[in-house]
């Protein structure tokens, strides 16, 4: 697939730049809704190892995403420091780049990230989703559940058909498992675990665990959204980011 662009508004303004982490079933061109609506902001949108521009590359581990992600910041985020936003597995993978470097992040805020784990029926599900990756129905069936709108459907089932079974496999493997990194009390900067209000619960059930880990973490719950929900309310999406990356603030209820 042809590879979105990685840094946004090089001459923008203001020093701090802000990260944009993926999910597992799309790539760096899901964040165009808040590139577009962030034009004064420095942006940088990475594809993961596996996925997007990379697709051909293997995914090795969360904690080597990490490492891959902090490279980005140190070579070019102003000042090597960066906000950092991750959905679903972009959650994940700021986890552990918060516990291997906190000293590259400004903030953080996750969305739809299953700390805890996944378990029982939803582990089996997973695995049964593997024997489907090379159907396009499935990846229709997927944007429906995901809630897309209409118009981001084609480009999310082509690349879903574009990213590796095995490269899958090992990503469902890390998910699965779950887990706060040890040494995530290192990091001492402004921390936000977001859950759509229509996703699984899985997502919200890791919040107790992060707070105990980490006492600044603030928790909302985003009104009505499913799990890609940037793609379902891009406005809003970005309205938190901002409010997050600027203020520290939550949205306001309603």
């Amino acid at each position: 697939m042809t590879g979105y662009p990685l840094e946004h508004g090089a001459a923008a303004p203001g020093s701090g730049t802000i990260v944009l982490l993926h999910g597992g079933t799309v790539a760096s061109w899901s964040w165009q809704p808040q590139v577009e609506r962030l034009p004064e902001r420095h942006i940088l949108t990475p594809d993961l190892p596996g996925f997007g521009s990379r697709s051909g590359e293997e995914w090795l581990s969360l904690d080597r995403t990490a490492d891959d992600v902090a490279e980005i910041i140190r070579s070019h985020a102003r000042g090597g420091r960066a906000h950092v936003v991750g959905l679903s597995l972009g959650g994940l993978v700021a986890l552990r780049l918060m516990a291997r470097h906190p000293d590259l992040i400004r903030s953080c805020l996750i969305s739809g990230a299953p700390l805890a784990g996944i378990h029982g029926a939803a582990r089996f599900l997973n695995t049964l989703q593997l024997r489907l990756w090379d159907k396009a129905w499935y990846w229709k069936a997927q944007a429906k559940a995901f809630g897309l709108p209409e118009d981001a459907v084609d480009l999310f089932v082509d690349h879903g058909l574009g990213i590796r079974a095995d490269n899958a496999a090992r990503v469902f493997a890390d998910v699965n498992r779950g887990g706060c990194p040890e040494s995530l009390g290192d990091y001492r900067g402004p921390f936000l675990a977001v859950a759509g209000g229509k996703e699984s619960s899985l997502v919200r059930r890791s919040f107790p665990e992060l707070q105990r880990r980490l006492p600044q973490t603030l928790t909302w719950i985003a009104p009505g959204m499913h799990h890609v929900w940037s793609i379902e309310d891009a406005a809003l999406f970005t309205q938190m980011i901002v409010g997050w990356v600027d203020k520290a603030t939550v949205p306001e209820p309603g």
